[in-house]
């Protein structure tokens, strides 16, 4: 019943019909096997509700995973009870763990600098993107030719977080690696098309609306990997971007090299871009749109970092 069985394929199946991310995907296929060998269940009939509350103490109490991860497992029951069994959650709020609350890593722009000494192309660029940017990580590799516009300096983000897309700025110190990336691009192009490989992953709604676009140059990723591969669910052979643990690896790398001493994340550069533009006198409905928050009251977390410590406040200490 596990692994690859039907019961699992019918979940992915689901969860692709919702259009939901890969990564979604995966983890939310790793706690719904997990739950279903943790509590020893042969098929599909055996599932019962009532184990719900009974597994995510088990989390919590033998294996001390943290809330966050809690709410994760969860969210994957949620989805296989609603959507995939159809069978109702009972008291459901009551096994939701409180989520931890941390105020996010910030970097001075000298810590950024010294960091960014470190790193090669085009791993420089795309720190110095979600750093210049805000963009998150995934937005980074999923960037298109089309996106970037030079003669404006802007970058549309396609489909962020919640598939909304927004407008934010193009770095100027990033302009001449993005053509030197997009003229490699364009170059794996003129490869792929003449061994007959000139596809590449559409956005769902466009790939059925415009079939012929996916062969079009200006879909192509702009962070093009090297080889074509496998795409996994289509099962088509196509080039995409590079793939993000590369940039993850090179980045720890850099860190470690700089000297920095705190816990560097490539999202790390995001908070910092956020928390430099409200330290610059932006007003934090500017921050909100350029980073893509839904709710103001996300990006107020931001308000915190600047107002912490001895940034607000002069301690009796050195009076």
């Amino acid at each position: 019943m596990i692994n690859h069985s039907p019961f699992i394929n019918s979940v992915k199946n689901i969860i692709r019909s919702k259009h939901m991310a890969l990564s979604t995907e995966k983890t939310y296929c790793y706690w719904i096997r997990f739950f279903i060998r943790h509590q020893g269940y042969q098929s599909r009939k055996e599932i019962d509700p009532n184990d719900v509350t009974a597994f995510l103490t088990h989390l919590a109490v033998n294996r001390h995973v943290s809330p966050n991860t809690q709410n994760q497992a969860f969210s994957a029951l949620l989805f296989l009870f609603r959507h995939v069994l159809a069978l109702p959650l009972e008291n459901i709020n009551a096994v939701r763990a409180k989520e931890t609350v941390r105020l996010p890593v910030v970097l001075t722009s000298n810590e950024v600098n010294t960091i960014l000494a470190q790193l090669k192309q085009p791993y420089k660029t795309m720190i110095q993107l979600a750093w210049g940017t805000g963009m998150r990580k995934m937005e980074i590799f999923r960037l298109r030719i089309k996106d970037v516009d030079f003669e404006r300096q802007s970058i549309i983000v396609r489909e962020g977080k919640g598939r909304k897309d927004r407008v934010t700025i193009l770095p100027k110190c990033t302009a001449e690696e993005l053509e030197y990336r997009v003229r490699q691009s364009l170059h794996l192009h003129r490869l792929d098309v003449e061994e007959g490989f000139s596809s590449v992953e559409m956005p769902y709604a466009l790939e059925k609306k415009f079939p012929n676009q996916e062969h079009n140059q200006h879909w192509k990723f702009i962070f093009a990997a090297p080889k074509r591969g496998i795409d996994p669910k289509s099962g088509i052979e196509r080039r995409h971007h590079l793939h993000p643990s590369v940039l993850e690896k090179q980045l720890r790398q850099a860190v470690r090299a700089s000297g920095v001493l705190k816990k560097v994340s490539c999202h790390t550069f995001r908070h910092t871009f956020a928390t430099q533009l409200l330290e610059n006198g932006y007003d934090i409905r500017t921050v909100q749109e350029l980073l893509g928050h839904s709710d103001v009251k996300t990006t107020q977390i931001y308000t915190h970092v600047l107002n912490r410590g001895g940034n607000a406040v002069i301690s009796p200490a050195d009076r």
